[in-house]
C-alpha cells in the first residue's frame, strides 16, 4: 500500500483546495485589465445593485451583505470562468499565506470530524501536542475550559491557534477514562515540511516525497538531498503522489536541479500576458543519476510541471497513474479589508509545447475534481521529447509505466469505510501505554483482538474474508498502531518501505538511466553538429 488509506480519502479535497496555488505565481499582480467597455461594466454593476436592493427590501429573511458578496456573487461569478479562480475572504486568505509560508502558531496537531465530533487524526512529531502526550483518536471536548460542543471544525482550529509562547489547555476525552483528561500547553511555531520524507530506501539509492510546494520546498529538497548525501548516490525516486501543487517558482527550482542549463523546464501565456519561458540556470548540479518520478492521479499543477519537464527532456521515468490535469496559472491580486482574488490569468505548456489541463466545460466541478471520469482518452495533442518519444497533452501528465493499485476487497473496503482500523487502535491503546518494539508486527493475540472489535462494533465479516485479507489487515494494524507508538512521520516510512510501487520504481532505475544515456548521446551528437 502506497499510504495510509485514510490520507488517500482526502487527496479529492486536498487538489481542489491546493491546486488553486498549484500554478500559482510568486510575484502578486496589482494591475488588471478591463475585459469588456466601460459601458457594459457599468451596465452590469447597476443590474447587480438594483438586484441587491431587491433582495435587501423584499426577502422574507434579513440579508447579510458580506455573506451575499463574498460567499455568493463573487464566488459565482468566479465559477462562471474555470475551477480554480477563486475569492478569499479574511480567514481563508490568512490560511493561504500559511499554506505557503509552511508555518503557523498553535500546538501541531491533525484534526478532524468524526461522528460530529472534532478528533485528533495524528499529533505532529515533536510538536507540543506530540510532547504533551496527545494521541490520534483523541475528541477535543474543551480549549481553555470553554467546551467546544456546537462549534465547527474550523473554529475550534482557530481557538488551538495562538500567539507563540502563549498557553492553551485542552480538554480531551479518551477511549478507557472515565473522566475527561486536560492538556496544557505553550503554543510554538509549527513548520509543516513540504518535503516529509527522505531516506535511502536501498543502498545508495534515494527516495524524497514532496508533499506540496511551498516557499521552502526547494531549500528543503537540497537539505533532503544533502543528507542522502546525493553525490553518492546511484538512483532516486522521486515521489510526487497526491502532491496537489504549490508556487510555480519551486516547482521549476525542484525540476532545475535536474537539467541541464538553458533547457526550457516550463512555460506560460496568457490573454494580457506575452510567453514568459522559465529556463534551467544550474546545470544539474553535478547530478547525474537516474531519476524515477512516482505520479497519480492527485499529482497536479506545480507537480505536474516538475513530472511534464523531466519526461519531455527524458531526465526521468515517470511511474503511476495519469495526473490530474491543471495547466492553468493564478496570480494573486490583493484587495481591502485582507481579501484576495486569486484568478486564473494564463496557461502553462510543458518544454515540448504540450498543454495538459483537462476539460472542464463539459463536467461539473464536483466532477472534475473528484476525476469520476476515469483515464482521460488519448489527446490528439501529440508531441515528441528530446530523445523523439511521442507524449500528448490534455488530461494530465502520461506515465511512461502505469501502475495502478490493486482493487481492494469487499471487507478491504469495508473496513476502510468504517475506520476500523484508526479505532481499534484507539481502543487497544486505551489501557495499554502507547508504546511498541520497532519490530512490531500484528501477532496472533492482536488479530484475535481486532476480530473481537469488528463484531462489538457490528462490522460485518466471514472467516474466509478474513483469511482472504489477513496480509492486508496486517499491514494496516501495524501502520496505524505505529501512528500512535510512535508518530506519523515514522509510520509514513514504514508505508513507502512496505511499498509496492516504490519497489516497482527502484527496479525501473533501468529504464531511466537508459533514458538519460540516450540523452546525453544525443546531445554529444548535436553539439558536434552535421559531419
Amino acid at each position: 500500500m502506497s499510504r495510509s488509506r485514510r490520507s488517500t480519502l482526502l487527496l479529492p479535497l486536498a487538489v481542489g483546495v491546493c491546486s488553486i496555488l498549484g500554478g500559482f505565481l510568486g510575484p502578486r499582480v496589482t494591475g488588471s485589465a478591463a475585459a469588456a467597455s466601460d459601458d457594459e461594466l457599468r451596465a452590469g454593476l447597476r443590474s447587480f445593485v438594483r438586484v441587491l436592493e431587491l433582495v435587501e427590501t423584499n426577502a422574507a429573511d434579513k440579508l447579510d451583505q458580506d455573506k451575499a458578496v463574498y460567499k455568493g456573487a463573487i464566488p459565482g461569478a468566479l465559477r462562471t470562468l474555470d475551477p480554480h479562480s477563486s475569492f478569499f475572504d479574511p480567514r481563508d486568505f490568512q490560511l493561504l499565506r500559511e499554506d505557503q509560508n509552511g508555518r503557523y502558531f498553535g500546538v501541531g496537531m491533525m484534526v478532524g470530524s468524526q461522528g460530529g465530533k472534532v478528533t485528533v487524526i495524528h499529533p505532529f512529531s515533536g510538536a507540543p501536542a506530540y510532547k504533551a502526550g496527545i494521541r490520534p483518536a483523541d475528541v477535543i471536548v474543551a480549549v481553555d475550559d470553554k467546551p467546544t460542543e456546537g462549534l465547527s471544525l474550523t473554529e475550534v482550529v482557530e481557538r488551538l491557534k495562538g500567539p507563540r509562547g502563549t498557553r492553551v489547555k485542552i480538554g480531551i476525552l479518551r477511549e478507557g477514562s472515565d473522566q475527561p483528561l486536560s492538556f496544557e500547553m505553550q503554543r510554538d511555531e509549527i513548520s509543516r515540511r513540504s518535503v516529509n520524507t527522505a531516506f535511502l530506501v536501498r543502498p545508495r539509492i534515494g527516495y524524497v516525497h514532496i508533499e506540496s510546494f511551498n516557499e521552502n520546498t526547494s531549500r528543503e529538497f537540497d537539505q533532503s538531498l544533502r543528507k542522502l548525501n546525493d553525490r553518492e548516490l546511484e538512483g532516486l525516486v522521486l515521489d510526487l503522489r497526491g502532491n496537489p501543487g504549490g508556487l510555480l517558482n519551486e516547482g521549476v527550482a525542484v525540476a532545475d536541479r535536474f537539467l541541464k542549463r538553458g533547457q526550457v523546464i516550463v512555460s506560460h501565456r496568457g490573454r494580457n500576458s506575452a510567453e514568459k519561458p522559465y529556463l534551467a540556470t544550474r546545470n544539474g548540479s553535478g547530478r547525474e543519476y537516474p531519476v524515477v518520478v512516482l505520479v497519480n492521479r492527485y499529482s497536479a499543477s506545480a507537480a505536474e510541471i516538475v513530472a511534464g519537464a523531466l519526461q519531455d527532456h527524458d531526465r526521468a521515468w515517470i511511474l503511476g497513474e495519469s495526473t490530474f490535469g491543471k495547466g492553468l496559472v493564478q496570480s494573486q491580486f490583493p484587495l481591502a479589508e485582507n481579501t484576495a482574488l486569486l484568478l486564473t490569468t494564463a496557461r502553462y505548456y510543458t518544454p515540448s509545447g504540450r498543454l495538459i489541463q483537462r476539460d472542464y466545460e463539459h463536467t461539473s466541478f464536483l466532477e472534475y475534481y473528484t476525476r469520476k471520469e476515469g483515464e482521460p482518452a488519448p489527446s490528439k495533442d501529440v508531441k515528441m521529447t528530446d530523445s523523439g518519444r511521442e507524449v500528448r497533452g490534455g488530461g494530465g501528465i502520461s506515465p511512461d509505466e502505469k501502475y495502478t493499485l490493486p482493487k481492494l476487497k469487499k471487507l478491504e473496503s469495508r473496513l476502510l469505510g468504517r475506520n476500523a482500523f484508526f479505532q481499534f487502535t484507539s481502543s487497544y491503546f486505551a489501557t495499554r501505554e502507547a508504546k511498541l518494539p520497532r519490530t512490531f508486527k500484528p501477532d496472533a493475540g492482536v488479530l484475535s483482538e481486532f476480530r473481537a472489535f469488528l463484531r462489538k462494533k457490528e462490522i460485518p465479516f466471514t472467516e474466509a474474508e478474513f483469511t482472504e485479507s489477513q496480509s492486508f489487515i496486517e499491514e494496516r494494524l501495524r501502520l496505524e498502531m505505529y501512528t500512535t507508538a510512535f508518530s506519523k512521520e515514522e509510520a509514513d516510512q514504514l508505508a513507502i518501505e512496505l511499498d509496492p510501487e516504490v519497489e516497482r520504481a527502484v527496479d525501473a532505475l533501468p529504464k531511466a538511466k537508459a533514458l538519460l544515456d540516450k540523452s546525453r548521446e544525443l546531445m554529444v551528437r548535436r553539439a558536434a553538429g552535421p559531419r
